[in-house]
């Protein structure tokens, strides 16, 4: 077992920890910025709670998976097979929350998941929920191998979220343009006082 001094391997990736952690601290508080977007955009009331569970919930979260990983990575280990257990939880939950995501992304109304969502959305955080177990088991007899796929991981949970979180900007954002542009200021210029609605979604 690789106990004491001998994780000051891990301890090298310290720095990475903390500028990955940072990162994910600091977008996860922009992602409330991101849904107050939602107001304002046309729409029932049920298929906005769906669009936002389906995904703007799930970028939060792979910011929140980062920080973590980075806070369980930070801490002061004395051996890669204590470290292994909560990597290996993390990874585990992940897989859980997904199937969840999976579910609520067919459910959206008005919408259909592309390709492009279910790779983004669901393919690459699987994969890196994946890579995280697979790093977990290797702790013990290759730590090195180990906390570089541990790096990996967290770098694609980071990315996904940063990718996500850009696409949810624009698209809302083109929604918003978008329902300004049909709507006339005045109620009184359309039959009967009343507006047009949308059902368009995420």
């Amino acid at each position: 077992m690789i106990t004491g001094s001998e994780l000051s391997f891990l301890h090298q990736w310290q720095n990475f920890y903390m500028l990955t952690g940072t990162a994910a601290a600091t977008l996860t508080g922009l992602m409330f910025v991101v849904t107050t977007l939602f107001v304002g955009i046309d729409g029932h009331l049920s298929t906005l709670k769906a669009a936002v569970a389906a995904f703007n919930t799930p970028t939060v979260v792979n910011f929140g998976v980062v920080l973590v990983l980075a806070g369980i990575l930070s801490a002061p280990w004395d051996a890669y097979l204590t470290l292994g257990f909560p990597l290996g939880f993390v990874g585990l939950g992940m897989i859980f929350y997904l199937s969840v995501v999976m579910r609520r992304m067919r459910r959206v109304p008005n919408y259909q998941s592309t390709l492009e969502d279910w790779s983004w959305y669901l393919g690459l955080p699987l994969f890196a929920s994946v890579s995280l177990i697979v790093a977990a088991f290797m702790l013990l007899n290759n730590p090195v191998t180990a906390l570089y796929i541990v790096s990996l991981s967290i770098l694609l949970f980071l990315l996904v979220g940063i990718r996500n979180a850009w696409d949810m900007v624009t698209f809302l954002a083109v929604e918003r343009a978008h329902g300004r542009h049909d709507h006339p200021i005045n109620t009184g210029d359309v039959p009967n006082g009343k507006k047009p609605t949308h059902s368009h979604s995420k």
